[in-house]
């Protein structure tokens, strides 16, 4: 093992929650953090030595970081292949930069995840709107239509139904302008039973650990809640987390991989999307986890050895977005102290300072004796903002 030792420095690539998480996580172990964000009033500034003011694609920025850093990791995947490159000339980048070209390019990614043998839904790659014609025709009129790259949240991606006043094909051409007439994937709408991600940590050294499945619930492709433990039979749990830890080692990751899944009626287990970051449906984890997936970061890109992923205690998080801020076009603070009377309950905000819709500026946290009553804790605190 060739561990980063504490009092080196971790040069983070993106300064969101994400990287303000880690970069908290890393103080606590003993190290110096600095960022690279566009945006020089990033939530990471406030609790990192410094901040470094370039786009994702700015490999100069990229590059000063690196300069001053002795390992370099990141927090968001829009990070250009230029600017990895620039970085990992001064420190070594984890995870690599053949990992995020895969990831960031949604047609590679499926290929990827299908070419090795992972389960995933039937999809096409659009290059030109009659592919997507064509695609209708063979998946079925209930699909997804996502941007090849970019896009989160929602953002990027269309619903395609085939109900409606307008002809299916004229609402798919619709569709493909509004996403830029640019290549993008369709994919096959599954019937769910539930959503869940898988989180693994893997050193440069080859020890891996993966955590127990976390279960999800989306409204508008935006987070609302996740709770750990999921309530999985223990072979799906099993399968799930298998799958995680053979991708991590075919991947040789370094770093963390949260790996999105949908199960469906009959126990089907299908692969969504991958991640090469901390995650948001594993900030549960920093309540109920020996290790929480932020810490388990910066050990995994150490190279330490890795921590301890038992659930202690359950848990569950619920996003706060920006409309909590907002009413009739002002902002005005949430009513935390309500929601804080939760029994169990923690408040974790980000220091972002301007609240948009849609924007996450927060979460609230629970802990309780299931993953049930965490839910429905934390939901009844989010009801009291």
């Amino acid at each position: 093992m060739t561990a980063i030792e504490q009092g080196s420095t971790i040069g983070i690539l993106g300064g969101g929650q994400l990287g303000r998480m880690t970069a908290m996580a890393a103080r606590s172990l003993g190290y110096r953090v600095q960022v690279m964000d566009p945006d020089p009033s990033c939530p990471a500034r406030f609790v990192v030595d410094a901040c470094f003011v370039g786009s994702w694609d700015d490999a100069r920025a990229a590059a000063d970081l690196a300069r001053g850093s002795d390992v370099v990791t990141l927090e968001i995947e829009q990070i250009s292949i230029a600017a990895l490159e620039a970085a990992a000339r001064h420190a070594p980048v984890r995870p690599g930069k053949e990992l995020l070209a895969m990831v960031q390019d949604r047609i590679q990614q499926k290929n990827w995840l299908r070419d090795q043998g992972f389960p995933v839904g039937p999809y096409r790659a659009i290059h030109a709107e009659g592919d997507l014609l064509a695609a209708a025709a063979e998946l079925g009129g209930r699909i997804y239509l996502k941007r090849a790259r970019g896009g989160y949240d929602g953002r990027g991606q269309v619903k395609l139904d085939p109900g409606g006043e307008d002809p299916l094909e004229r609402r798919m051409a619709s569709a493909w302008r509004a996403l830029g007439e640019q290549p993008c994937v369709a994919e096959q709408a599954l019937d769910l039973e539930r959503e869940i991600s898988v989180m693994v940590a893997r050193n440069p050294s080859g020890e891996v650990r993966v955590y127990p499945a976390a279960t999800n619930h989306h409204e508008d492709q935006i987070l609302v809640w996740s709770a750990l433990p999921s309530s999985l039979p223990d072979w799906l749990e099993t399968r799930a987390q298998q799958m995680a830890i053979t991708m991590a080692r075919k991947l040789k990751l370094e770093g963390l991989l949260a790996v999105e899944m949908f199960v469906t009626p009959g126990d089907g287990l299908y692969v969504n999307e991958l991640a090469p970051r901390p995650h948001n449906s594993y900030h549960a984890s920093q309540r109920c986890c020996v290790t929480s997936q932020f810490e388990q970061a910066v050990r995994a890109v150490c190279d330490l050895p890795l921590g301890d992923v038992r659930i202690v205690r359950p848990a569950a998080i619920a996003n706060l977005l920006g409309d909590l801020w907002l009413k009739d076009g002002l902002r005005s603070e949430p009513h935390f102290d309500r929601a804080l009377s939760v029994p169990e309950v923690s408040l974790h905000l980000y220091e972002k300072h301007t609240a948009r819709a849609g924007r996450k500026m927060g979460h609230l946290s629970a802990t309780a004796n299931t993953a049930e009553e965490a839910v429905a804790r934390v939901l009844e605190a989010k009801s009291r903002l």
